[in-house]
C-alpha cells in the first residue's frame, strides 16, 4: 500500500491535490458504511499498507453539543434524513444520556468514508493516525503483518521479516477467518487491527485458511515491538549479490544507496533484487531505488487519475547498477511499490522476473491530516507500468514461475532463490 503524507519535500505517490483544511461537513453523511481494507495495514502499513490502523482506546469526554452544523453545506442537498436519524437516536435510545457526540461524529465520518467501497480509503481517529505515522517512520507495535481485503476476505499481504507474525508461521495470502474466535466476515480493517493489536507480551490467535489445508489453522502470535528492517545483502553463488529489500519506508532510499555501494565495492558481478513479501510503502523511495538500475529519465510508472490525466514518474539519481546483470524475485506478498519496481525494470530493460504472481495493489493513497489529529487516507489514482499495464488486482506475472511450498520453507529450501541464481548467472 503506497502512502504519502504532505511534506515540504513532495515527491511521493500522488500529486498534491489542492488540499484544504478539513471542516467536518455533516451534510455529506448520506451513505452507510460497508468497508473492507492493506494494509497498513500492517499490523504491521497494509499495505503500508497496506497499512495498519487502530482506533483509540482512550476514553472520550461525554460531548452533547454540536457546533458548525450548517457550515460548508453544499447547495441543493437535503440533509434532513440524517438529522431525522440523529433525533430518533437521541430521543429513543435506551441509554440516550450516555450518547457521546464525539463518538457519533467519528462514526458518521467513518460511515461516509467507508461507503465509498474502496478497501484502501479509510478514516483514522487521532490515535490511529498517530500510530500510522509511526509505521511510516519504521517502528510501531503489533505482530508484524500487512493486511488487506482480497475478494471480500481479510487477507495477509505479507508478514514482515523477523517479526512475531513471520516467526509464528503466517504467510502471504493467508485468509484470516477469525481473530480470537471472532469471525472477520464483514469486519473492517480498523476493527481487525484493533483486535490484533494489544499489549506487548500478550498473544492473539488467528484462525486462517490456506491453500493446501483442509480446514482452519489456529496460529498463536505473541505481540511485540516491531522494528521494520529495510534492506540487507549477502553474496551467493558465483559472485552474485543477493539484495533483500523488505519495505519502502523513510529509510529505504538512503539504506539502499549505501548497500549498492557496498555491493559494487565487493566485486559482485551480478545482482538478485529480492522483493518477496515486501508490501510496499512510499512511492518516492521506490522511484529513487529504481533509478539505481535504470538509465536517467526512464519512466518508472504511470499514474492515472479519474479525469484521465496522467503523471509520469521518471528515474533520477546515480544509476550505479545499470550495467550489472540483474534478476528480480517476487511472490504473492510483493505489493505496491515492489510491483512498481519489478514492472519498471522489466519494461525498461527486459530484466527477468522469477517467482510467483505478485499481490496486485496498484492504487495511490494520500493522507490528509484533519484539524483534531485524525486523518483520511484516500485513493486518488491508479498505477500502470511504463508500458501501460495495470498493476491493480492483476499483479506482476513472473517470466519464470517457481513456487516455494510450505514443505520447502519447513526444510529451509528456497527453489525460487536457486532459480534466480541459475538465471542471473546465465546472463
Amino acid at each position: 500500500m503506497e502512502i504519502s503524507r504532505p511534506s515540504q519535500n513532495r515527491f511521493e505517490e500522488e500529486e498534491n491535490l489542492n488540499k484544504k483544511p478539513f471542516i467536518f461537513n455533516m451534510n455529506l453523511f448520506i451513505k452507510r458504511a460497508i468497508l473492507p481494507i492493506v494494509i497498513i495495514v500492517s499490523l504491521s502499513v497494509g499495505f503500508f499498507a497496506g497499512t495498519f490502523y487502530q482506533k483509540s482506546q482512550e476514553p472520550l469526554p461525554i460531548l452533547r453539543t454540536l457546533v458548525n452544523k450548517d457550515k460548508g453545506q453544499p447547495d441543493g442537498l437535503d440533509f434532513s434524513l440524517y438529522w431525522d436519524a440523529w433525533e430518533v437516536l437521541h430521543d429513543k435510545y435506551v441509554d440516550k444520556n450516555e450518547l457521546n457526540t464525539q463518538d457519533l461524529l467519528y462514526g458518521s465520518i467513518e460511515g461516509l468514508v467507508n461507503a465509498v467501497g474502496d478497501p484502501f480509503t479509510n478514516f483514522l481517529r487521532p490515535k490511529a493516525s498517530e500510530e500510522f505515522s509511526k509505521e511510516i517512520e519504521g517502528s510501531f507495535g503489533g505482530i508484524g503483518i500487512e493486511i488487506g481485503i482480497r475478494d471480500d476476505i481479510l487477507t495477509v499481504i505479507a508478514p514482515l521479516p523477523d517479526t512475531p507474525a513471520e516467526q509464528a508461521g503466517l504467510k502471504a495470502k493467508d485468509k484470516i477467518i477469525k481473530i480470537d474466535g471472532k469471525e472477520t466476515f464483514n469486519m473492517d480493517i480498523s476493527e481487525a487491527v484493533n483486535l490484533i493489536r494489544g499489549k506487548k507480551g500478550t498473544s492473539v490467535i488467528l484462525s486462517i485458511a490456506r491453500d493446501g489445508l483442509s480446514g482452519l489453522k489456529d496460529i498463536e502470535v505473541v505481540r511485540g515491538d516491531i522494528k521494520i528492517p529495510t534492506v540487507k545483502w549477502e553474496m551467493v553463488g558465483d559472485q552474485t549479490a543477493h539484495i533483500r529489500l523488505f519495505v519502502f519506508n523513510n529509510n529505504a532510499a538512503s539504506d539502499f544507496d549505501r548497500i549498492s555501494k557496498e555491493v559494487l565495492n565487493s566485486g559482485a558481478k551480478r545482482v538478485i533484487l529480492d522483493l518477496r513479501n515486501n508490501p510496499g510503502g512510499l512511492l518516492d523511495k521506490a522511484v529513487n531505488i529504481a533509478g539505481h538500475f535504470l538509465d536517467p529519465d526512464s519512466v518508472v510508472l504511470r499514474e492515472e487519475f479519474a479525469s484521465g490525466r496522467e503523471n509520469l514518474f521518471r528515474s533520477s539519481g546515480e544509476p550505479n547498477l545499470v550495467f550489472i546483470p540483474t534478476v528480480v524475485l517476487i511472490n504473492g506478498g510483493s505489493a505496491s511499490a515492489s510491483e512498481i519496481i519489478a514492472g519498471a525494470l522489466r519494461d525498461n530493460k527486459g530484466i527477468t522476473i522469477v517467482g510467483e504472481t505478485s499481490f496486485g495493489k496498484g492504487s495511490v493513497q494520500q493522507v490528509d491530516d484533519l484539524s483534531d489529529g485524525s486523518s483520511i487516507k484516500i485513493t486518488i489514482a491508479r498505477w500502470l507500468t511504463p508500458n501501460g499495464i495495470s498493476i491493480d488486482k492483476n499483479g506482476i506475472v513472473p517470466d519464470v514461475e517457481v513456487e516455494r511450498t510450505e514443505e520447502d520453507i519447513n526444510n529451509d529450501s528456497d527453489p525460487q532463490l536457486d532459480k534466480a541464481i541459475e538465471t542471473v548467472e546465465s546472463l
